[in-house]
């Protein structure tokens, strides 16, 4: 690889002179001529590295997500992911290009672009597409059974064994799980994590889950209509465990409406810490998950990866991050039978 001493030695000039030729330093006194010779030079050996690095270029992202507009609205999870990709990329002057699942034209939109944030749920066909379309791509709230693709996940299994490892510990024996589906473009169902785990530890800790297990979609509404249906069939649990805020929201809601208390009669635990939860009533307990955070990372992974080339192996990544139980007003010990 060309050094700046080979540049230096071939035009006839000092080391220094080639280093501020090249970081385009205007105060330089040299004739144009040299300057045109020295950059000509540095072209002919391929000494790209310290072009790259020295010349500072506006990086263009793009973002794809899986989740229109309206539906962001009905849960905010993907949108807090995608307002912490713009927040990284408008502090580091990062040009964003923003597409939907939706946008017919995508494959174009997208092209020639610094790097790839993918948002949500995609099917094996869809990973090849994109990374074939940007090999620079991050793919985020996607786990998959084996690392071959970049990833940024949160660690669904230990943050639901935390958040029934509580209720279970205030003397909660019967537990209801209340989920959502999210369907792939091939029709098929992606892997709940939440919900095997729910299941998983109620089998091994003896909690009767069976009667109360619904699953829907991730909105208010869907939480309000699984929950009527719950109290509709009787013999409540003495908790619920939601695997979204909106959904404890719209739970909570259904059991208001029908005389119940929370969490004197029952108790509810949420996913997620949307702005909200700290303001239902009473403040809903949930579990933290950290999805701005989620979308800052990516944005600042790919930024990296889009400006340094120089590691010779690359191998797909899968980031782990920790959720965290935030305990408020939602949860209390059952009533004694």
């Amino acid at each position: 690889m060309a050094t700046i001493k080979d540049i230096a030695q071939k035009a006839s000039v000092s080391a220094a002179t080639v280093s501020r030729i090249l970081n385009q330093d205007d105060t330089l006194s040299v004739t144009a001529q040299t300057r045109e010779r020295v950059l000509k030079i540095a072209q002919e050996l391929n000494y790209t590295k310290h072009l790259k690095v020295t010349a500072e270029r506006h990086l263009s992202i793009g973002i794809f997500q899986w989740y229109s507009v309206f539906q962001e609205l009905e849960d905010p999870y993907y949108q807090s992911i995608r307002v912490g990709i713009e927040k990284y990329c408008a502090d580091h002057d990062i040009h964003v290009v923003r597409t939907f699942h939706s946008d017919t034209n995508y494959p174009n939109t997208l092209k020639e672009l610094d790097g790839l944030i993918c948002i949500g749920k995609f099917n094996k066909a869809q990973i090849v597409s994109f990374q074939n379309l940007n090999s620079n791509t991050i793919f985020i709230d996607m786990k998959t059974s084996k690392i071959h693709c970049n990833t940024i996940v949160l660690d669904f299994h230990a943050a639901v064994i935390e958040a029934l490892e509580y209720l279970y510990k205030l003397g909660h024996r019967k537990i209801a799980y209340l989920g959502g589906k999210e369907i792939l473009p091939d029709n098929s169902i992606y892997f709940e994590e939440r919900k095997d785990t729910f299941i998983r530890y109620c089998q091994e800790h003896s909690i009767e889950y069976e009667p109360y297990l619904y699953e829907e979609s991730f909105t208010a509404e869907s939480g309000y209509e699984m929950t009527k249906k719950l109290i509709a069939h009787g013999n409540l649990p003495t908790a619920i465990f939601a695997a979204s805020d909106p959904i404890a929201i719209g739970a909570m809601r259904a059991l208001y409406e029908a005389g119940y208390k929370i969490p004197e009669d029952i108790s509810i635990v949420g996913f997620d810490d949307i702005n909200v939860a700290s303001f239902s009533n009473p403040p809903l307990t949930t579990v933290h998950a950290p999805t701005e955070f989620m979308g800052e990372y990516a944005a600042h992974y790919v930024k990296l990866q889009a400006n340094d080339n120089d590691l010779k192996y690359q191998t797909p990544i899968r980031l782990t991050l920790p959720c965290d139980l935030i305990v408020r007003n939602s949860c209390c010990p059952p009533k004694a039978e």
